[in-house]
């Protein structure tokens, strides 16, 4: 068998426009008031795609789509399907038109809705994603909106915690006391009625924040909490790329014109491209790993790292509840643990 038919790999292609900055967001986004030549940036990352698939060839992807569910980006859906995209996952975030608008969204809920019956239309495999423990919000509301989100997610959601992320709009306004989220007590009852509600409805956790059916777990975000390789494209993109024998931990410069010129002068916008020693892979193993309700096999930490996770602290961990350690050896994070999972993998890779 050829690697490209025993190892999972995936593309991660970064546009960095967006029409407006959401407040909550600290991705690598920007706002462009003149046009953008769409043109002289298509062939940017055409180039830089070709410059990367030299560096490690012959790898196969499925292709996901993020796309924000405005009438215009939706009525491009039918294209992309065309050009050989097989799934798409809308930035939907809320089903509330207030919070929509507290969150610096451009959409209504109702344009959400339609965006997701043209993406049905379009694809076989689709997702949306929410914010949850927004300000004001209560479990029984939360659970009604999932309960309509399940209802047109059809077989996966990306349900993610509010987060109030330095350099942001909403962190000065957070650090004023103009914006207040709800606390701890609240915080943690919402994330139960998460898992309740989703895994009633047939959607269970298979990651901290993804809930699927069976088998319609997102394969490429899979490639990066599985520790397998994928490429980043596009202005601030990162990777993790093997090559001859070593992992590469590759990150493009930020800026878009600055990255334009780059891959015009170079081929690529990589600015960072270093080898992980092996404690970096590990650590990043266990991090990315222990992410997911699966687990990680213990032995492969082992391996990459040179030495065995520590069984005190496993020994620990397991009479806390915070972990279990199934009959095939696979060490897993438990619904107990998940809420205070940065701890249980500090406490593990220490």
């Amino acid at each position: 068998m050829t690697r490209a038919e025993t190892a999972a790999f995936g593309v991660y292609v970064h546009w960095p426009f967006c029409l407006s900055k959401c407040p909550y967001c600290d991705f690598n986004s920007h706002v462009r008031h003149a046009a953008i030549d769409e043109d002289r940036f298509a062939r940017a990352f055409a180039r830089e795609i070709e410059t990367t698939a030299a560096r490690v060839p012959g790898r196969q992807v499925e292709i996901t789509l993020e796309a924000n569910p405005t009438s215009v980006e939706a009525a491009r859906f039918a294209g992309y399907r065309a050009a050989g995209v097989n799934r798409v996952s809308l930035g939907v975030q809320a089903l509330d038109d207030a919070s929509l608008k507290q969150l610096g969204r451009l959409h209504s809920v109702r344009e959400a809705l339609d965006a997701v019956a043209i993406a049905r239309k379009a694809f076989e495999r689709y997702s949306f994603d929410l914010i949850y423990a927004r300000p004001d919000q209560t479990a029984d509301m939360w659970a009604a909106e999932l309960q309509l989100a399940i209802k047109e997610a059809a077989e996966h959601l990306s349900l993610y915690q509010l987060t109030i992320e330095e350099g942001t709009p909403f962190f000065g306004l957070y650090a004023a006391g103009k914006l207040k989220t709800p606390n701890e007590a609240t915080a943690r009852a919402l994330y139960d009625v998460t898992q309740e509600v989703c895994a009633h409805h047939g959607l269970p956790a298979y990651e901290i924040s993804n809930h699927a059916r069976k088998g319609a777990e997102c394969r490429h975000n899979l490639v990066y909490w599985r520790g397998e390789e994928y490429a980043g494209i596009g202005p601030g993109a990162h990777g993790r790329l093997d090559i001859n024998g070593s992992r590469h931990a590759t990150m493009a410069e930020k800026r878009p014109e600055a990255w334009l010129m780059r891959v015009e002068a170079n081929g690529h916008g990589v600015i960072t491209n270093d080898v992980l020693n092996s404690a970096e892979r590990a650590d990043e193993f266990l991090l990315m790993g222990l992410r997911l309700v699966e687990g990680i096999d213990p032995r492969r930490y082992a391996a990459l790292a040179g030495r065995p996770l520590n069984p005190r602290r496993i020994a620990l961990l397991r009479e806390e509840g915070a972990i279990v350690v199934d009959g095939d050896g696979r060490l897993r994070v438990t619904q107990a643990g998940f809420p205070v999972l940065d701890a249980v993998v500090a406490d593990l890779a220490a």
